[in-house]
C-alpha cells in the first residue's frame, strides 16, 4: 500500500507541476511591482530607489519612466523611458540626466521577469530638483610663495562657488570672491609675512537660486623667512655675471671677425718713419743754412749769386732750391748779409 500511494503521488505532482505556470496567468498578480520608491538628490545628483523584487533563482530586471511637467501638460501624460535605466538589474537609477527642468517630475518602476511584468508603481509625491541637497564644497588651501591659493571640489558645470577669505586679528575684514573654475588652483590674494589667513567657502546653483551652507574654516601663515632674499641676491648675482660673460664674448667675436675679415697691413722696416716728417725739415733747413755760412765767403756769394740770377730768374724765386749751387748764393747770401748787418 505504501510503495502505490508513493507511485500515485508522484504520477499526480509530475502531471500537476508543468500546469503551475500555466495556472498563474497574470504576471502582474504573480510578479510583484516594485515598493518603497524615493529620491535621494545631492548636489544635483538624483537618485531613484526601491526595494528590491526577490525571486529564488532568477534575476529580476526593472525598468524606470519619467514624465514631467511638459509631458503631463502638452503630450497626453506620455511617459519616457529613462535613458540609463530601462532596463537595468539593480534596484536604483540615476535620473540626473533625464530631470533637466526645475519642475515637478513623475517616475514610475516596474520589475520583469522573463516575459513576466509586474505592475507599475509611482512615486508618492511628484520630485522637483530644486529640492536637492547641497554641502559645503571640498576645498584645500595652500600657499605659493605668498600667494594665498584654493583649490575646490569639481561639482560639475552647474556650480559656482562662493569664498570668503580674512586675516585672523581683530577688526579684520571679510572679502568675497566667486570662483567659477573647478579643480584649478586660484590665487586669492597676496599674503604678509606673519600674518595668519582664514578661508572658506559655500556653493552656489543659479539654476535653482540656492546656496549651500559654508564650510569650515582653514587657516594658513606665511612665516618671515630671509631665504626667498638671498634666493633673489644670488640670482642677481648670477644673472650679472652672465650678463659680463656674453659682453666679453661679444666683444672677443667682434675682434676675431675684425682681424679675420680686415687684417691689419704691416710696412717693411724701410719704408717706416721713425722721426716726425716736421723734425725732418727742420734738421734739413738747418743743414743747409750751416752750409751756407760755412762754405762760401762773402765776395763769391755775391759775384754767384749775380750772374747766376741773371740767368735763372724763375728758379730763384721758387721755394725749397737752397739745396743747389745755382740758386744756394742768393739764398744763403741773404742769411748772411742779415747776419752781417746784425
Amino acid at each position: 500500500m505504501m510503495i502505490l500511494e508513493e507511485i500515485s503521488t508522484s504520477l499526480i505532482m509530475w502531471f500537476f507541476y508543468p500546469l503551475i505556470p500555466c495556472l498563474l496567468i497574470d504576471g502582474a498578480a504573480v510578479l510583484p511591482a516594485p515598493q518603497n520608491l524615493s529620491v535621494q538628490s545631492i548636489n544635483m545628483k538624483h537618485l531613484l530607489m526601491w526595494s528590491p523584487v526577490t525571486m529564488p533563482g532568477e534575476i529580476t530586471h526593472y525598468s524606470v519612466e519619467y514624465q514631467g511637467e511638459y509631458e503631463s501638460l502638452y503630450r497626453s501624460h506620455v511617459w519616457i523611458p529613462s535613458s540609463r535605466c530601462s532596463p537595468t538589474e539593480v534596484p536604483e537609477c540615476d535620473v540626473t540626466d533625464d530631470i533637466t527642468a526645475t519642475v515637478p517630475y513623475n517616475l514610475r518602476v516596474r520589475a520583469t521577469l522573463g516575459s513576466q511584468n509586474s505592475a507599475w508603481n509611482t512615486l508618492m509625491h511628484p520630485f522637483n530638483r530644486n529640492s536637492t541637497f547641497l554641502t559645503p564644497p571640498g576645498m584645500e588651501v595652500t600657499k605659493d610663495g605668498f600667494y594665498l591659493v584654493i583649490k575646490l571640489e569639481d561639482l560639475g558645470p552647474q556650480f559656482e562657488f562662493l569664498v570668503a577669505y580674512w586675516k585672523r586679528e581683530p577688526g579684520a575684514k571679510e572679502h568675497v570672491k566667486t570662483v567659477r573654475s573647478r579643480g584649478v588652483p586660484v590665487h586669492l590674494e597676496t599674503m604678509e609675512p606673519g600674518t595668519v589667513y582664514c578661508v572658506k567657502a559655500q556653493t552656489f546653483v543659479k539654476a535653482i537660486g540656492r546656496y549651500s551652507a559654508f564650510s569650515q574654516a582653514e587657516c594658513i601663515e606665511v612665516q618671515e623667512e630671509s631665504l626667498p632674499l638671498v634666493l633673489a641676491l644670488i640670482a642677481f648675482a648670477g644673472f650679472m655675471l652672465i650678463l659680463v660673460v656674453v659682453l666679453l664674448s661679444i666683444w672677443k667675436m667682434g675682434q676675431l671677425l675684425r682681424y679675420s675679415c680686415c687684417p691689419a697691413v704691416v710696412l717693411p722696416d724701410t719704408l717706416k718713419i721713425t722721426s716726425s716728417p716736421q723734425k725732418l725739415i727742420s734738421c734739413r733747413r738747418e743743414e743747409v743754412e750751416a752750409c751756407a755760412m760755412t762754405v762760401l765767403p762773402a765776395e763769391e756769394l755775391f759775384r754767384t749769386g749775380a750772374s747766376r740770377l741773371r740767368e735763372v730768374p724763375d728758379e730763384a724765386e721758387q721755394p725749397g732750391l737752397c739745396d743747389t749751387g745755382a740758386v744756394r748764393g742768393k739764398g744763403c747770401a741773404s742769411v748772411f748779409l742779415q747776419g752781417q748787418k746784425k
